[in-house]
């Protein structure tokens, strides 16, 4: 799954990776270094711009919400549980299937966080002396240091109690798309700790590898069939992952320092 992430590249770098042609300036978010579901963050798309006079889908860098509230949901509430829409099913589930279709997105990244319960804390949890074990968490990102670009999703959703003038009136929420994590070995894998994705967690953020940002940001291409083609998991061996603080779990916590790479995982909660 994708349940925290870090993005702390500038809109004018994005603007640059993604060939943006439109972003706001006003829209600029500060580097998040523990993006939890519910905040705001960037996702490039191609869309028509509002009022323009060329119907032409044009690349942008939007500011969204992140946890997907479908056009036809009666309240928002739910948006928070809709942070992860599976590859497997994202074609025919009602909340994701119409956003598939025609919303598709980039949601840019540095790369996510997950976290994997340590050996000795299973033991105690195996043995009943303790409920709650802790877990290391471990940073995933591009072993090139290469933006990491997670497929998403995007919608509007009318909120019907305020008028059309009203700046909160629309909401534009988004969505990542995970993936059966990967079994095969890491470009580099911790001394101690996972070898593989897989060894972290069962799933992991759709990664989409630039060959494909055209085909699966073109609102043209509207054919679950064909769509579900770009939809396969990126050539292994392109990750690497490290254990980091645990301060992360902490969503209070936010900077650079949280991306730190730890030398080993922290004590008591060995892999």
């Amino acid at each position: 799954m994708c349940g925290r992430y870090a993005a702390s590249r500038r809109p004018e770098d994005l603007a640059g990776i993604f060939e943006i042609e439109k972003w706001e300036p006003e829209e600029t978010l500060e580097a998040d270094y523990n993006v939890a579901p519910t905040k705001e963050v960037y996702a490039v798309l191609d869309r028509p711009v509002k009022d323009a006079d060329d119907p032409r889908p044009v690349r942008q860098l939007r500011t969204l919400k992140w946890g997907l509230v479908p056009s036809w949901s009666k309240t928002p509430e739910g948006g928070a549980r809709m942070i992860n829409a599976r590859a497997e099913t994202v074609h025919e589930k009602p909340s994701y299937r119409r956003a598939f279709a025609s919303r598709r997105c980039i949601l840019p990244a540095d790369g996510y966080y997950e976290w994997v319960t340590g050996k000795q804390e299973r033991d105690l949890e195996v043995e009943g002396k303790k409920k709650r074990p802790r877990k290391q968490p471990y940073f995933v990102t591009p072993a090139d240091g290469s933006v990491f670009a997670m497929a998403g999703l995007y919608e509007f959703w009318r909120d019907r109690t305020l008028p059309d003038d009203h700046p909160r009136a629309w909401w534009v929420t988004c969505s990542v798309i995970t993936t059966e994590a990967e079994a095969s070995p890491l470009a580099v894998a911790p001394a101690e700790g996972p070898h593989s994705l897989a060894e972290i967690h069962p799933r992991m953020p759709l990664m989409l590898t630039p060959d494909r940002w055209d085909a699966w940001l073109d609102p043209s291409r509207t054919d679950p069939e064909d769509l579900r083609g770009l939809l396969a998991p990126p050539p292994p061996g392109l990750m690497r992952a490290y254990p980091v603080t645990t301060a992360v779990s902490n969503v209070r916590n936010n900077g650079p320092e949280l991306l730190k790479e730890l030398a080993a995982p922290e004590e008591g909660t060995l892999f």
